[in-house]
């Protein structure tokens, strides 16, 4: 066919030559159109029609937020809009990643493969707010995906991110009790059904098991907690918060004030105010005043300072507690409630906590990389 077409505008080019050439004599120039028509007409019926585009190339996705977006059917790069997102994608799909919503914390390093640790920093659309647009399209992700509670503002949101860069960008809902489902439907996002599955089943079990130990603790059984952030301990965690997801659900959370903060700081108070809660049990946010608490007078009048029950909750890659608030709170819950409640909860904690890192992490944890996770909480009695 290739050959036939150049062939004939090889005729079309002699013909127009002679006409040019023959501009002198008495030729027909109408003669002459009437062949250069005819030619035209031969090769436009021999070029083949353009073959219609693929549309199994994409297809239609109705993301949380209820918004139709059109993505590629087969994805092999993405972007996240913010660290909550990227805990939960780098569980399910790490080689997916073309970029970090934030930089990993250092201790993240001896956990995290040096291909997905070294990875460009991209910003996050929330918190920070310092997603930038330019390095997302030098990437060149397919889609960006949004993981979270769905905000007031999120279609919206949604839209803006999509227009400026115009690639497709969808919210998957996400909470501590739908995690799983969350989940499922990442698999089906990304074509990773089995391992979403897995993972989803996690979620789920981890989930229904903190219910199952907190009904049999009971109201009656929950241990007073309060739990302090901040270099100098005091800003708390209030009931009722964000971020007091999973204190409130395993235990009796001492932090009641006026006007409940929703940042992962917490609220600010005074050691008046922590001696008049004066709680069982104190856990300290990692990089908080854990490490100096025996030697602070203020401090030691508190029950738990004196009794020796406060911990330090364990970090690396991430605070095991949230910060961000994501899937690392099951392992959170798996701590908390055997922290709490051994004699119900009855965890081998090396066991669950090396499955949770070859999961969500993609690590084989050692027994000494276990040690030093929890050195300041559950091994802190040992010492």
């Amino acid at each position: 066919m290739k050959k036939k077409i150049i062939s004939l505008l090889l005729v079309t080019c002699l013909v127009m030559s002679m006409t040019v050439g023959c501009s002198k004599s008495n030729t027909n120039d109408a003669t002459m159109n009437t062949v250069t028509d005819q030619v035209m007409e031969d090769a436009s019926e021999a070029t083949p029609e353009p073959e219609a585009e693929n549309d199994s190339t994409t297809k239609t996705f109705t993301d949380s937020a209820g918004r139709e977006v059109e993505i590629p059917t087969d994805i092999t790069r993405i972007a996240c809009s913010g660290s909550l997102a990227q805990i939960v994608l780098f569980a399910l799909a790490p080689q997916m990643l073309v970029g970090l919503s934030g930089e990993w914390d250092p201790s993240a390093e001896q956990y995290i493969n040096a291909d997905y640790y070294n990875l460009s920093v991209l910003g996050q659309f929330y918190g920070k707010g310092d997603l930038n647009l330019e390095e997302v399209v030098k990437v060149d992700p397919q889609i960006i995906i949004d993981v979270g509670e769905s905000k007031d503002t999120i279609v919206e949101d949604m839209d803006g991110i999509e227009e400026q860069v115009g690639i497709p960008t969808v919210h998957i809902e996400a909470t501590t009790a739908t995690m799983g489902e969350t989940y499922r439907i990442l698999g089906e996002l990304l074509g990773r059904q089995e391992e979403a599955e897995e993972l989803a089943i996690y979620c789920d079990e981890v989930y229904k098991n903190t219910q199952d130990i907190m009904s049999k603790v009971g109201e009656d059984g929950l241990v007073k907690i309060l739990y302090c952030t901040g270099e100098d301990g005091l800003n708390v965690i209030a009931k009722g918060s964000f971020h007091a997801e999973v204190i409130d659900m395993l235990s009796d959370n001492q932090a009641i004030v006026d006007e409940i903060s929703n940042m992962g700081t917490g609220n600010p108070v005074d050691m008046e105010q922590l001696l008049m809660w004066n709680p069982d049990v104190i856990l300290f946010a990692p990089g908080s005043i854990y490490s100096a608490i025996a030697d602070n007078e203020d401090w030691q009048q508190l029950t738990a300072i004196k009794n020796g029950t406060y911990y330090e909750v364990p970090n690396g890659p991430y605070n095991w507690m949230g910060a961000p608030p994501s899937v690392n709170r099951y392992m959170g819950m798996i701590w908390m409630s055997q922290l709490l409640y051994p004699e119900v909860a009855n965890y081998n904690m090396y066991d669950e906590t090396a499955k949770y890192y070859q999961l969500f992490y993609h690590t084989e944890l050692s027994q000494d990389q276990y040690n030093a996770l929890v050195a300041n909480s559950i091994l802190k009695a040992a010492k």
